[in-house]
């Protein structure tokens, strides 16, 4: 649900949809009116709410009920992608991924970690980069960091703990 959706919005969305829907099993018959109701305002709501049905239906049809284990069979179910697979793992299951978002493909790049043109590629970079004990860590501290000081556009240097540090590789104008 989070794509084009704010974090506070997607966590109320989903408190709201898992208090409902407990299981896939129980969310694989919903009607998706329903699940868009439990989910609104997320962006693109009554898609998401037929997507997060289909996704309930094939996790029991395919998966007997439980969310699959691997990044390939997480990208099977419709909507997810490579970040969302990983970031999956990571967090429900602790397998060591590193889910490349926009904050952590633009910020790594801007530190001078890595030089790469796509997520896919700055997820690769950082494998080599950094140890496995790190990888679910950095999206969550990336992630924050991006949204409250290093923006895509005039990131708020100024304000940066690292500011001193940091090369800022292709920023054009600071504050």
């Amino acid at each position: 649900m989070s794509a084009r959706t704010k974090d506070p919005v997607t966590v109320e969305a989903a408190r709201r949809l898992f208090a409902e829907y407990k299981t896939p099993k129980a969310m694989s018959s919903a009607d998706p009116e329903r699940i868009a109701e439990l989910i609104y305002p997320v962006g693109f709501y009554k898609t998401k709410a037929k997507q997060l049905v289909q996704v309930a239906q094939l996790i029991v049809e395919r998966f007997g009920g439980k969310v699959p284990r691997t990044r390939e069979e997480l990208m099977e179910l419709p909507g997810v992608g490579r970040k969302t697979a990983n970031l999956v793992l990571s967090v429900a299951f602790g397998v060591p991924a590193i889910c490349v978002d926009t904050h952590v493909h633009r910020i790594s790049n801007r530190l001078g970690w890595v030089k790469t043109d796509t997520p896919g590629d700055t997820e690769d970079a950082l494998m080599k980069l950094l140890p496995q004990s790190e990888w679910a860590a950095i999206n969550r501290l990336i992630v924050n960091h991006g949204q409250q000081i290093c923006h895509p556009t005039s990131p708020r240097c100024s304000e940066c703990i690292i500011g001193d540090l940091c090369p800022k590789v292709g920023v054009a104008r600071h504050r």
